[in-house]
């Protein structure tokens, strides 16, 4: 439980930091921290009016800007950061900037002002290719084979060490693939885009048998609070996930029924040695038993996740 704070979300007008201001923002004081670069003025209009939220149009990437934003706050929950896992093929320095050099910005902010706990959302990436499935949180090396997943692991050792130099507290949470209402990037959004522009063939990049985790956006927002509120480890770090997983194939034929699709042709890219890009990692499941001995476990499944997502994302897109 989180109550009676001053919480700080950077990139909290995105997909998870909208859900997670919708569970906060009646027991606390929530300042929206976005440059609107991904994130969306409609996912959090419905606060705008109230007395407990404040939002500042921003970037990471201004020091002054996310110093200033940080007057009377007593918590940080870091969630902004550029998540397309793609791009690092093409563009190397976007994760760098925009994630690493973000995440300075901000911790070193944090620390002139005197802000002594973040939360920061992490990726199962940081995994790169487990040799240990389920992958518990103390599973190394660490060796990652996607720039996003080195920005990430990047970000989690300089809040390590803010930690340890400078006082502070922070929970980090390595997601699997999280889904559902106003997802905005991602596998399901792939598919609903490219059926509704042709119903009778949909690409599938890779193979089709990449198998990973899945879980609901809500339950991840669950499992977030609930650690925050419960673990007091100077560095907390968690998966958070479902227990289970499923295939890319798998996921079309969930997106084709929940469309009312019949008759439609997959067509596998092959991609790179099956994966559906460079950096795709093909085979994640995170073990949650940290969590889990914490108290929380996931309340859906992968595949219930996607049928939610789906169902969710078709009323929107």
């Amino acid at each position: 439980m989180i109550q009676d704070r001053s919480i700080l979300v950077t990139g909290g007008a995105g997909f998870i930091g909208s859900h997670l201001i919708d569970r906060l923002i009646d027991s606390n004081r929530i300042t929206v921290f976005d440059n609107f670069s991904s994130g969306k003025r409609e996912f959090i209009e419905g606060h705008l009016n109230r007395s407990n939220f404040a939002l500042i149009e921003g970037d990471l990437l201004n020091p002054n800007a996310i110093e200033a934003a940080l007057d009377e706050i007593d918590l940080v929950f870091h969630l902004a950061a550029n998540p397309d896992v793609k791009i690092g093929a093409e563009e190397t320095k976007t994760h760098l900037h925009q994630n690493v050099v973000a995440t300075y910005n901000l911790l070193d902010a944090m620390r002139k002002k005197g802000v002594g706990e973040i939360a920061f959302t992490s990726t199962s990436t940081v995994y790169g290719e487990a040799g240990i499935i389920p992958t518990p949180e103390g599973y190394g090396p660490l060796l990652p084979i996607s720039l996003y997943g080195a920005s990430k692991l990047a970000s989690e050792a300089l809040i390590c060490a803010f930690c340890g130099t400078f006082d502070m507290r922070s929970w980090i949470f390595r997601f699997a693939n999280i889904v559902g209402e106003r997802g905005t990037h991602g596998v399901i959004v792939d598919f609903i885009n490219k059926l509704k522009e042709d119903s009778a063939e949909l690409e599938i990049l890779g193979s089709g048998r990449q198998r990973k985790s899945y879980l609901l956006v809500d339950d991840c927002v669950d499992g977030m609070i609930f650690a925050v509120g419960s673990a007091s480890h100077l560095v907390n770090v968690f998966n958070i996930g479902s227990k289970d997983s499923m295939d890319v194939t798998e996921i079309a034929d969930v997106v084709v029924e929940k469309m009312g699709l019949s008759g439609v042709r997959y067509r596998y890219t092959g991609g790179v040695d099956g994966r559906g890009w460079r950096g795709d990692v093909k085979t994640m499941l995170l073990s949650t038993e940290a969590m889990e001995t914490l108290g929380w476990r996931p309340g859906h499944t992968s595949r219930e996740s996607v049928e939610a997502a789906a169902a969710s994302l078709l009323r929107r897109l």
